[in-house]
C-alpha cells in the first residue's frame, strides 16, 4: 500500500496532515469524508457527480500537480458559491502518487 500526504484545512481554519491512499481509487473528496473534516451532509452531497460543488477547495500548494479541470467541473463552478481562481472539485481530483504534499483549503459551505 501506498500513501501520500496532504494537508487539508477545515472550514473552522485548522490545518490537518493525512495520509491518503493511492491504491483505494479514492478522490479528494473521500479522503476529507473520511478523515471527517467537514461536518456531515455538507461534503460529497451529490456523491461526487460533479453537480453540487460541495467539495469545492481551493488547492493552496501543488496545482501543478492536477489534472486539467474537465468540462463537467468547469461547468460546476460557473454556479458555484465562493469561487475563486484556485477552485477545484474535490471529488474530481484523484489520489495519485503525484499529489504528494498537495495542500487544500475546505470552501465554505454555502
Amino acid at each position: 500500500m501506498s500513501d501520500i500526504n496532504i494537508k487539508i484545512t477545515d472550514r473552522e481554519g485548522v490545518t490537518h496532515e493525512v495520509l491518503a491512499p493511492t491504491d483505494m481509487s479514492m478522490n479528494l473528496m473521500e479522503v476529507i469524508r473520511s478523515y471527517e473534516l467537514a461536518e456531515e451532509g455538507t461534503i460529497g452531497v451529490c456523491g461526487g457527480m460533479a453537480m453540487c460543488a460541495s467539495c469545492q477547495c481551493y488547492i493552496v500548494e501543488g496545482a501543478e500537480k492536477l489534472a486539467e479541470k474537465s468540462d463537467e467541473e468547469d461547468a460546476m463552478l460557473a454556479e458555484a458559491w465562493h469561487v475563486k481562481d484556485n477552485s477545484r472539485l474535490g471529488c474530481q481530483i484523484h489520489i495519485t502518487e503525484e499529489l504528494e504534499g498537495l495542500e487544500v483549503e475546505i470552501a465554505p459551505y454555502p
